[in-house]
């Protein structure tokens, strides 16, 4: 059992038990970035997760991964591949484990227990200044 987000505080928990804390995203003036920030409990194991950001159509605008992190609080930058101001997106957060397979045998991405969800709403700004078009 690797131990990681040492804090003698806070107990890591097994992957079945770990949720998301904390949620949140804006998008940045110039109206093509939004900042996002993800917070997970303490974990005996080190979590993934999938982001995407929707419009309001619910069609996918962009979407990252984060492998194993060695963090439980992470910060990034996502870019939006096509900016409308004024427009309505939503961040959806999955996270989850990587099954570990039977030794000697090689991880497969696609068996993975997923522990929580989360949505948030993200308003993009009205349009980007005029100075930074």
């Amino acid at each position: 059992m690797d131990i990681f987000f040492q804090d003698p505080t806070e107990v890591p928990l097994p992957p079945d038990e770990v949720r998301i804390r904390a949620l949140r995203a804006e998008t940045y003036p110039d109206g093509k970035r939004v900042r996002v920030y993800l917070e997970v409990d303490p974990s005996q194991q080190r979590p993934s997760a999938d982001l995407a950001i929707r419009d309001s159509a619910g069609n996918e605008d962009t979407n990252t991964s984060i492998v194993e992190s060695m963090y439980r609080k992470m910060e990034l930058t996502m870019h939006l591949r096509r900016p409308q101001p004024g427009e309505t997106y939503t961040l959806s957060a999955l996270v989850f484990f990587v099954q570990q397979p039977p030794q000697g045998e090689e991880p497969d991405p696609q068996l993975r227990q997923i522990v929580d969800s989360r949505e948030v709403i993200v308003q993009a700004h009205a349009a980007p200044p005029a100075d930074r078009v």
